[in-house]
């Protein structure tokens, strides 16, 4: 490639530069497969990256923010939280309107899955009462996001207290490790390019034929909520168009997302189109790390849609308050998963339970979550990550009105 070429490439935006990536990684995946796997080391090294960055970034930004905080910024986080909370069950609702709408049933035959998903709501709530009292330096080195925003939550009201001097050196610390970030999202290009280059060369685009059905209703279901639930209650809220806002967050947050398939992964890149999109940093340096952990609207969709055509599948009548109260249930569990691949699937064994399915059974449905994750888990990711950018940017410009 020309030095010409390059350049033009490089002038362009970090969206158009992932796009042109986009293509360039299927044309080698079709036409040299081998080589198309041996780049996974690019993907694997971005999404690394990321996952590095991102939890000593949370840690210093939410500290850094809340100790310089505005007397005002803890009312800003209030109708955000609000927000994330009313999408979610949105989308827990459409979930169920779609599984009732167009019934699935799945062929359980995949014995031998295994996996460790917790037992009960019990078991959730005390792993995730563990996860806040997590030592720090742990948290951080496990992407332990509950426990790092419990410490950096706590640091800042600490050093809220503290002089000037240190309240501007919890800043300075902050702006630094921005820097590495941005560095290493100009990555983005090359590390999509190896994932879609990989992902394509080793799954082709005929593996999801199997489970069409259930990919169809999963993603039908998740493009309902970001291009017709999320836009609505946008509109409620600014009283303006809200799809340029929308449309944004998917492009720039969504398409990156999809490919990292990690929310938590994603915090750097939402952080960046925050700040692009002029927002109060005091309110999304909190904002966007905790809703990577609990604005949870594909997971709702996940987990509500496997468990209802498992229950199908199954002969189980499951009226419709029934199935409203388990999509409600599972989307508060999924708060304490984590915030990475396939996060949500092993919380199905626990809406499972709700209607007496056996953890046998119920692995075996995981499993497919897996198998259809190229698309499913991608797409939960997509959504989760840029409504929080969502949420975060519509109540921001009601706040500023």
């Amino acid at each position: 490639m020309s030095s010409i070429a390059l350049n033009r490439i490089k002038s362009l935006g970090l969206v158009s530069q992932i796009i042109i990536a986009i293509f360039i990684g299927i044309f080698i995946a079709l036409t040299m497969p081998d080589m198309a796997k041996s780049l996974s080391f690019f993907g694997s090294l971005f999404v690394s990256g990321l996952k590095a960055v991102a939890p000593i970034l949370v840690f210093v930004l939410v500290a850094a923010s809340i100790a310089n905080q505005k007397a005002d910024s803890d009312a800003n986080l209030k109708p955000i939280v609000g927000l994330y909370f009313i999408g979610t069950l949105s989308a827990a609702l459409i979930a169920v309107v779609m599984s009732f709408s167009f019934p699935t049933v799945l062929t359980l035959d995949l014995a031998g899955a295994s996996a460790n998903p917790p037992q009960g709501l019990g078991e959730v709530l005390h792993t995730l009462a563990f996860k806040i009292v997590d030592n720090p330096i742990n948290a951080i080195a496990t992407g332990n996001f509950i426990g790092i925003l419990a410490w950096g939550i706590g640091l800042g009201f600490a050093l809220k207290q503290g002089s000037d001097s240190t309240k501007v050196m919890v800043g300075d610390v902050a702006n630094a490790i921005s820097f590495i970030v941005r560095i290493v999202i100009k990555f983005a290009p090359l590390g999509i390019l190896g994932l879609v280059a990989n992902t394509v060369a080793t799954t082709g685009f005929d593996t999801l034929s199997e489970y069409s059905r259930l990919v169809i209703v999963l993603v039908s279901s998740m493009l309902m909520i970001a291009l017709l639930i999320n836009p609505l209650i946008v509109f409620l809220i600014t009283k303006k168009n809200p799809y340029p806002l929308v449309l944004t967050c998917l492009r720039e947050s969504g398409i990156t997302a999809f490919f990292t398939r990690s929310s938590a992964a994603n915090i750097p890149v939402n952080m960046a189109l925050c700040k692009k999109l002029e927002l109060h940093e005091d309110t999304y340096s909190v904002s966007i790390p905790l809703g990577a952990t609990v604005n949870m609207a594909g997971a709702a969709i996940t987990i509500t849609v496997l468990t209802l055509a498992t229950a199908n599948t199954l002969n189980i009548d499951v009226d419709f308050t029934t199935a409203l109260l388990l999509s409600v249930v599972a989307s508060v569990a999924a708060c304490g998963s984590s915030g990475v691949a396939g996060g949500s699937l092993l919380l199905i064994p626990l809406a499972c339970s709700l209607f007496g399915i056996n953890d046998d059974i119920a692995m075996q449905v995981v499993a497919i979550g897996f198998i259809i994750g190229v698309i499913q888990d991608s797409a939960e990711t997509a959504l989760n990550s840029s409504t929080d950018v969502v949420f975060s940017a519509a109540a921001s410009h009601h706040l500023q009105k």
